[in-house]
C-alpha cells in the first residue's frame, strides 16, 4: 500500500506537481511544498474517519464507486464546479467542518508562505486526487514503487525543497504481492470478524468486482447496512470478539500513513485543530440533551 504522499506523486501520470503548480501559478518547488504541508492533515483525517463505523463506510464506498478515479488520471477536472463539490463532500467527511478545513489551510500557509486562499483552494481537489488514487491502488491499477520519484533528477530537488520546510519522504518497504494482503481487506476483517469476510471471485461482469475490497465491502455492507439517516448518537466502532484493537489501530495507520516525516510540532499542531473543532462540535450536543 502506498503511503498518500507516494500515491498522490503518482497521479495524472506523475504530473501532479505540474499540474498543482500550473492551476494556481506556482514555481514546482512552490507546489511540492503546497501538497507536502496539507498530507498530514489528510492522513489524520482519514485515520480518524476510521474511529467512525458510518462515516467509514460512507468514505469506503465513495472509494469504492470509482467516481472518483476521473481526478486521479486528470486532475484539472478537480477544478470544475463537479470536482469541487466532490472534493467538498470528502472534506466534510474527513475534517468534519468548514472551519476545520480552514485553519489547515492557516496552518500549512503559516509553514510554507503560500497564500492561505491557494491552500482553501487546493484542499478539495487534493481530496478528489487522493479518493481517486485510493481507488486506482485497491483495484490493482497503480505500481506499487515505493517513493518512484526519489530516484529521479526531479526526486532529488523534491527532497531538498521539502527538507527546507522540516519535511522529508519517508523510505517505504517493498510491499508484498499477494492481493489479499490488500490493507482494505484485512482492516475490515479486523473489524468485522474474519467470518464475514469471504475470498471469493463474484460472478459479475463489473471488473472492480474482482478486486477483494470490492467484495470484501459488500459482504460487510450486506450484514452491517447503514442507514440512510443515522441517529444522532451513532453506536461506536464494535470490532469482532477476539480482535486485537492494537492490530486494528495499526492497519489504519498503515493504511493511511502521510508518507512523510514532518516536525513534531508542525504535526501536534495539526492534531490540535481536529481535536479543538471536535471539542466545540460536541458541546451543543451535549447541551441540547
Amino acid at each position: 500500500m502506498l503511503p498518500l504522499f507516494d500515491m498522490m506523486m503518482q497521479a495524472q501520470n506523475g504530473a501532479a506537481t505540474e499540474a498543482m503548480a500550473k492551476q494556481f501559478n506556482l514555481a514546482q518547488e512552490q507546489a511540492t511544498k503546497a501538497m507536502a504541508a496539507l498530507m498530514p492533515a489528510f492522513s489524520s483525517g482519514f485515520k480518524r474517519s476510521a474511529t467512525d463505523p458510518y462515516n467509514f463506510m460512507g468514505v469506503m464506498q465513495d472509494i469504492a464507486s470509482g467516481n472518483y478515479a476521473k481526478y486521479f488520471e486528470d486532475m484539472g477536472k478537480a477544478f470544475t464546479p463537479e470536482g469541487i463539490a466532490d472534493g467538498n463532500a470528502v472534506l466534510g467527511r474527513l475534517f468534519g467542518s468548514k472551519d476545520v478545513s480552514r485553519a489547515i489551510a492557516a496552518q500549512a500557509a503559516q509553514m510554507t508562505g503560500i497564500g492561505q486562499e491557494i491552500y482553501k483552494r487546493m484542499l478539495p481537489a487534493m481530496a478528489d486526487t487522493l479518493m481517486g488514487g485510493l481507488f486506482k491502488e485497491t483495484s490493482g491499477q497503480i505500481p506499487q514503487m515505493a517513493n518512484p520519484f526519489l530516484n529521479t533528477a526531479m526526486g532529488e530537488m523534491m527532497q531538498g525543497w521539502l527538507q527546507s520546510i522540516g519535511f522529508a519522504p519517508k523510505q517505504q518497504p517493498t510491499p508484498q504481492a499477494s492481493i489479499f494482503d490488500n490493507p482494505f481487506t484485512q482492516a475490515m476483517e479486523l473489524m468485522f470478524g474474519a467470518d464475514s469476510i469471504k475470498h471469493e471471485k463474484p460472478a459479475q461482469t463489473n471488473p472492480f468486482l474482482d478486486n477483494p475490497f470490492a467484495k470484501a465491502f459488500q459482504d460487510m455492507m450486506r450484514n452491517f447496512p447503514v442507514a440512510a439517516a443515522p441517529p444522532k448518537e451513532a453506536p461506536k466502532a464494535k470490532p469482532a470478539p477476539g480482535v486485537d484493537m492494537a492490530a486494528y489501530t495499526d492497519m489504519f495507520n498503515a493504511m493511511f500513513d502521510s508518507g512523510l516525516e514532518v516536525q513534531k510540532n508542525y504535526q501536534k499542531n495539526m492534531e490540535a485543530i481536529f481535536d479543538n473543532y471536535l471539542k466545540t462540535q460536541d458541546k451543543p450536543a451535549q447541551n441540547q440533551e
